[in-house]
């Protein structure tokens, strides 16, 4: 039998390694590391983007955003990696949510710029592209925007329906623009 063993790295070890790795300005080069793999760590990031340890959110907003910092996808498993650990983590969705955007210039020259709630911006294009998916029974969207890395961020009710207020009709696509690219929400045909 293949079990997950669950590790002692305590939140707070982990986020000491962390403060150490992020001396340098910017975002730790997480994708740089390969320490072992130590265990599973009883977190879990819940689809609201409510950081939870041992069943607890963690109510410290930046001890949240340093853990969002080592945060590392590999395959379609989620890790908290430093320097000298790897431990696994929980996500229920997405690991960050999108809980507001920008918007400068109009039509195909427009820019929507995400903000995190962990802090992170994004600028919807290439690089940041937006996907929708739907749920198969209900019908009902779900707005991701890639963040970094494997990353997303989903976006929240609020700022989506603010997207589709801006949203433009393009190659039988309603759907929205963001640095030269088009990202397709819904077909022309189910729009009422």
């Amino acid at each position: 039998m293949n079990k997950t063993r669950v590790t002692s790295p305590s939140p707070e070890g982990i986020a000491a390694s962390a403060r150490a790795a992020a001396k340098a300005r910017g975002l730790p080069p997480v994708h740089l590391w390969n320490p072992p793999f130590c265990g599973d760590l009883d977190m879990r990031i819940a689809r609201d983007g409510t950081w939870f340890y041992l069943g607890t959110p963690i109510g410290r907003p930046e001890l949240v955003r340093l853990f969002s910092s080592i945060l590392r996808k590999d395959g379609e498993k989620y890790f908290l990696v430093t320097p000298v650990e790897k431990v696994g983590i929980t996500v229920d969705d997405a690991p960050f949510v999108a809980v507001d955007f920008e918007v400068k210039g109009q039509g195909r020259d427009q820019v929507i710029r995400f903000e995190t709630n962990v802090g992170d911006h994004a600028r919807a294009g290439a690089e940041h592209p937006i996907r929708v998916e739907r749920d198969p029974e209900t019908g009902e969207p779900a707005p991701y925007v890639l963040v970094r890395a494997n990353l997303e961020a989903l976006i929240d009710r609020k700022s989506f329906y603010r997207l589709v207020e801006i949203g433009a009709r393009h190659d039988g696509w309603f759907g929205l623009w963001s640095g030269g690219e088009f990202f397709p929400i819904i077909p022309e045909a189910e729009l009422p």
